[in-house]
């Protein structure tokens, strides 16, 4: 069981979010998605990232531009970073994911798709509403669902069980209860946890 603990407000985790379901598919494994609010965390664990927004290294943050565009060409997707709206408020979105519950990746993708590549504001209604019509959500339905308690506090304890849990970032991913990865780049590593637990239930 892979759990897979998101927020689409970040490119690493589109990338991770589009590369792992083939993997998962191709290895028989089972994944849970977990919407998060990775701007909680970095409240709570991982400030660092504020200062380093800030104060960039501009060696390093040259370096990071070409490495997702490298990634981005190899997994096929286009992503401008950074977006127009940079970092954008994901609240809305997350909650959303939640609420489809199991429907949830036709409905994150799209949310990937358009802020990530189609650069627009998914923290607007308007968007919201055009994602919703594209993967046919009805979307007052949708609007009145996010603003339920219960999808609300769902998305916070989610956000407080990846940090309890030693997460710091998204995506985090887990290989059983206790077995995390952080980042796009750790798919391999994954893979082989994968594998060899299932040579291990063999």
């Amino acid at each position: 069981m892979i759990e897979f603990f998101f927020d689409c407000s970040s490119p690493w985790t589109y990338l991770a979010f589009h590369n792992i379901q083939p993997l998962v598919k191709e290895l028989g494994a089972e994944i849970i998605w977990r919407p998060i609010l990775v701007g909680g965390i970095f409240n709570t664990v991982n400030p660092s990232v504020y200062a380093q927004r800030e104060t960039p290294v501009p060696l390093k943050a040259r370096y990071m531009k070409k490495d997702l565009a490298d990634w981005s060409r190899s997994a096929g997707l286009a992503i401008k970073m950074p977006p127009t709206v940079f970092p954008v408020n994901s609240v809305k979105v997350m909650r959303g994911c939640i609420w489809l519950g199991k429907d949830m990746v036709p409905f994150a993708t799209a949310v990937f798709e358009t802020y990530w590549g189609g650069d627009k504001d998914i923290s607007q209604d308007v968007v919201l509403a055009e994602i919703c019509r594209k993967v046919g959500v009805d979307e007052q339905k949708f609007f009145a669902g996010i603003s339920e308690q219960a999808i609300k506090d769902q998305l916070k304890a989610n956000t407080e069980e990846v940090v309890a849990r030693g997460g710091f970032g998204s995506p985090t991913i887990f290989v059983g209860k206790t077995d995390m990865y952080f980042g796009n780049d750790r798919l391999p590593l994954i893979r082989e946890a994968l594998e060899r637990n299932k040579a291990s239930a063999a």
